[in-house]
């Protein structure tokens, strides 16, 4: 059904505690809302958003946000989009909209009980040259989603589904995508196993979703030069685990580094190999990089680094400009003798680094205009947001 075309209400979610309370009820006494059945199969409800067909496809504006001090934190916004694979399905079936709002999940579920999810992160950008909205290489989020669900034993929409399932939330949110400028909409797709499992094993059902947020810049420093600590007794994958898919597991077990470093000034954490203890892999929300003279490196993905879309496009990017690209072993003697550092991912951009501290002595590196990262930055943001021509074919329109 399309959740777009459905009737109008005159209340937004999230604005009032009226909203919580019919979801429930409506979860409680198995109804649309309006006498019915509900919308979703009995066999879902104990793991499944229910539907409120809301039309705010007209409304403009996203609420009271200050644009211009946007950080990286949750702001609920209208829609999420749904869609579920049962074992017996074997694939996942044609997703729909629903109301953004909390999801019912057995006790059992094998996300609670064995981690059995993974996460992606994109973003949405309004065109400069007009109406309608710009996606980064997509279809590269999808991939990496199905790679690792293979890892994880769990089916996954295809390319097609994902990309098709992403422009539906950009558009059902439309209202809440910055100003030009100011910031993107955050896309965050998510796989779990939603069905029940007491024994270890694969779920026998899965709900993949997407819900979005406003987004500005993800350090608290802005787009200013970042300090990192290295850390040398946690780290963040070993060989043979799951370092290199997105499962939501790697998360959880760094944050303690990454507390720890914030309670000290830190904006990060920089995590080393376990088996050598020598090697720079990554931080805990975005790739590395390190300069000296007119070569750049940045850590292999081989198996312990997650494989970023922004990595593997700032790769490309310093090529083009005339930079030899290494991806190798990164010691540790490498990344304090270099002459500038910065982080890539999805939701940090291209963030240069200030300083790095290892075992206790503080190194610098160059910051500025004047330097890659700064060039590299330029050249990505402007293709992201339309600024620039795009002659690699990266983005994707929504209209």
């Amino acid at each position: 059904m399309d959740v777009l075309s459905s009737a109008k209400r005159a209340l937004p979610w999230g604005r009032t505690s009226a909203g919580g309370v019919i979801g429930g009820l409506r979860a409680l006494l198995g109804t649309d809302g309006g006498g019915g059945r509900s919308l979703l199969p009995s066999r879902w409800k104990s793991s499944q958003p229910q539907l409120d067909p809301v039309d705010r496809s007209d409304e403009e504006g996203g609420g009271d946000i200050d644009w211009d001090n946007l950080g990286f934190g949750l702001t609920p916004t209208d829609y999420m989009y749904v869609m579920r694979c049962t074992q017996e399905e074997g694939g996942f079936s044609r997703g729909e909209l629903a109301r953004y709002g909390n999801i019912e999940l057995s006790p059992s579920s094998g996300v609670l009980n064995y981690g059995q999810g993974l996460f992606e992160g994109l973003k949405a950008y309004r065109r400069a040259d007009g109406p309608g909205y710009t996606l980064f290489r997509p279809e590269e989020n999808a991939r990496r989603m199905q790679h690792g669900a293979g890892r994880m034993c769990m089916p996954s929409p295809s390319v097609e589904q994902f990309v098709h399932a992403v422009k539906q939330t950009v558009l059902a949110n439309k209202r809440w995508v910055p100003p030009q400028g100011k910031g993107a909409l955050y896309l965050r797709p998510l796989l779990i196993g939603s069905g029940a499992i007491l024994g270890l094993a694969p779920a026998p059902e899965y709900t993949f979703m997407i819900y979005a947020a406003p987004v500005g810049t993800y350090f608290k420093e802005g787009m200013a030069a970042i300090n990192l600590l290295v850390e040398e007794e946690i780290h963040r994958a070993m060989p043979g685990g799951t370092g290199g898919v997105k499962t939501i597991s790697n998360y959880a077990p760094v944050l303690k580094a990454q507390m720890d470093a914030r309670s000290k000034g830190f904006a990060d954490v920089l995590y080393l190999d376990s088996v050598h203890k020598r090697y720079v892999e990554e931080a805990s929300s975005c790739n590395l990089f390190v300069v000296k003279g007119g070569a750049v490196a940045t850590p292999a993905t081989a198996g312990t680094i997650l494989p970023g879309v922004t990595r593997r496009s700032i790769i490309e990017l310093a090529r083009d400009s005339g930079y030899q690209v290494e991806e190798r072993l990164v010691s540790i003697d490498d990344l304090i003798s270099a002459d500038e550092v910065f982080c890539t991912g999805t939701a940090v951009g291209v963030t240069p680094v200030s300083t790095i501290t290892y075992q206790g002595t503080r190194y610098e590196f160059r910051t500025g205009e004047d330097t890659l990262s700064k060039k590299l930055y330029t050249t990505l943001t402007s293709i992201q947001m339309g600024l620039a021509e795009d002659k690699k074919g990266w983005t994707v329109a929504v209209d």
